[in-house]
């Protein structure tokens, strides 16, 4: 390994959130999940915290984390680690957990193959770590059904509350109850609509309900307007009713949890109690890197006023700015036997068929579009990536790298293969080579991205580890404003592409980070 390289694996570490960074007795404020993890769900069972969040288009679909703190975080597997649920197609959005009788369920929403309507179905395991077992779709109505949440009522019958869609088709996104049948497996009865969108602040929608019941009331705590992207606008309210099915009231203080300088579009989060005190898991953009990151989980308290209303500690989520962005640093040396629960790749494609041993990294190429692709949430919006990876034994017509990667369509990549180091920009499918350079015969070659902003990037390769050689482009940099898609952050990938029985070897993979 290169000296650049051993300087990086020494500031990385290895665990989701440090506890020594947010003192567990003075403030909880804090970014829990770092990354994208947008509409995180947490629950409590036993003296352990459980928390997942939506996964979107990359796979494994919907991660699962444990805690017994609420500050330090390890994942543990995933709802669906290999493949996809029979019924669905795409879009694993907004994951809530349910404990009862010994058994854990997850209401989550996903795509349906057949008419493509986004549907709230649940899952089920006799362990909140799985392996779960998936029941299908509950309700998917014509303009969609999203952001289930599983509440009883008074008398103890469960229902499911969950958003009608209708944004999607310029219509008002109500708020619907119906009650759960025993098995947990289908709705019975009628459904009642609860309250929607009628307030100026919450624009076109209100969505990501998340229950409690505190004092003989039940808060709903919802999001309102518009979660994602540049110009998101996104904050929390809260409503409250003594009856689950109403009537509601929504707070005159709304939104009570809103952005600032540091945190945007704060929202879709789950109430979870500790030691006497409150808390919501939800997500934010940070400001200095917005979209190219993705929606963080941040823990936000808040306590209970005079008038039985929540209020949080700071109107405004007040974890810290990341200023020493190096306790986000990502190492793999590829030690044990198989490739860590935090790699990802796009669930358009089957689970790569990837080998760990004796320190390396074997990909199997993919010969579609980009080929195989594994890769990691970023951080931060201003970082360097490398790997190094095996030259020499890099089949003919076979292409490796290091990529960053919105979705498959769109992609920077810098690609070694037949001699040569490529740089491939893919936008919106459509893939072009914008520089190439021919390489000295060598038994290994490191590659390197640099970003500045998540919208400035530069490549560059290294025979020896040492000296660098940036492959020229008509500017100094490229820019990659096009890659994020509107609802989640750019992650650096590993890419092998050409004949599928052919395999890439790696050696590491690093990210350090930078203000």
């Amino acid at each position: 390994m290169s000296i650049e390289l051993e300087h990086l694996a020494h500031l990385a570490i290895s665990h989701v959130s440090p506890a020594e960074t947010a003192p567990a007795r003075t403030s909880y404020d804090h970014v829990v999940l770092p990354g994208d993890f947008p509409d995180p769900t947490i629950t409590k069972i036993g003296d352990t915290y459980w928390a997942s969040a939506t996964s979107a288009e990359w796979g494994a679909v919907f991660p699962i984390f444990s805690s017994k703190n609420l500050l330090d975080w390890e994942l543990v597997g995933h709802i669906f680690p290999e493949k996809l649920p029979d019924w669905a197609s795409s879009n694993f959005w907004a994951p809530e957990f349910h404990y009862e009788n010994g058994r854990t369920y997850l209401y989550y929403t996903a795509r349906s193959k057949q008419g493509g309507m986004l549907c709230v179905a649940v899952a089920s395991a006799d362990h909140p770590a799985g392996p779960y077992h998936d029941h299908g779709p509950l309700v998917g109505q014509e303009a969609g059904s999203i952001d289930g949440f599983a509440m009883p009522d008074e008398n103890g019958d469960l229902f499911l509350i969950w958003k009608e869609d209708g944004n999607s088709c310029q219509q008002e996104t109500p708020i619907w109850a119906q009650r759960l049948n025993d098995e947990r497996t289908a709705l019975i009865g009628e459904a009642t609509e609860l309250f929607t969108n009628d307030v100026r602040w919450e624009g076109p929608l209100v969505e990501g309900s998340a229950l409690v019941r505190h004092g003989g009331w039940y808060y709903m705590f919802y999001a309102g307007n518009s979660c994602c992207g540049k110009g998101c606008n996104y904050a929390t309210g809260v409503a409250r009713s003594r009856n689950l099915l109403g009537p509601w009231e929504k707070h005159q203080q709304n939104p009570i949890l809103d952005r600032n300088d540091v945190w945007k579009c704060p929202g879709h989060g789950t109430v979870t109690e500790m030691d006497g005190r409150w808390f919501l898991l939800h997500h934010a953009y940070a400001a200095e890197s917005h979209e190219f990151v993705g929606r963080q989980g941040l823990l936000s308290e808040f306590t209970w006023n005079a008038q039985e209303w929540p209020e949080f500690v700071n109107r405004s989520p007040q974890a810290p700015a990341l200023a020493d962005m190096t306790q986000f640093n990502i190492t793999d040396e590829f030690e044990g036997e198989a490739l860590g629960l935090a790699w990802q790749w796009p669930i358009t494609a089957p689970k790569p068929t990837t080998t760990v041993r004796h320190g390396q990294l074997h990909l199997t190429a993919g010969a579609s579009r980009l080929g195989t692709i594994i890769a990691r949430r970023t951080h931060a919006a201003t970082y360097k990536a490398a790997t190094t990876l095996d030259f020499t034994n890099l089949p003919v017509d076979t292409f490796a790298g290091l990529a960053a990667v919105g979705d498959p369509y769109n992609a920077l990549a810098l690609m070694a293969g037949n001699g040569q180091v490529q740089i491939w920009h893919v936008k919106s499918g459509k893939q072009q080579c914008l520089a190439q350079a021919y390489v000295e015969p060598c038994d290994t070659l490191t590659l390197r991205l640099e970003v500045w902003g998540g919208q400035r990037y530069r490549f560059a390769y290294s025979t020896d580890g040492a000296t660098w050689q940036p492959l020229p482009t008509e500017s100094f940099t490229l820019n990659g404003t096009y890659l994020p898609p509107w609802d989640r952050g750019v992650r650096v990938a590993l890419i092998a592409q050409g004949a599928e029985h052919t395999t890439a070897t790696f050696n590491n993979f690093i990210v350090l980070n930078k203000r």
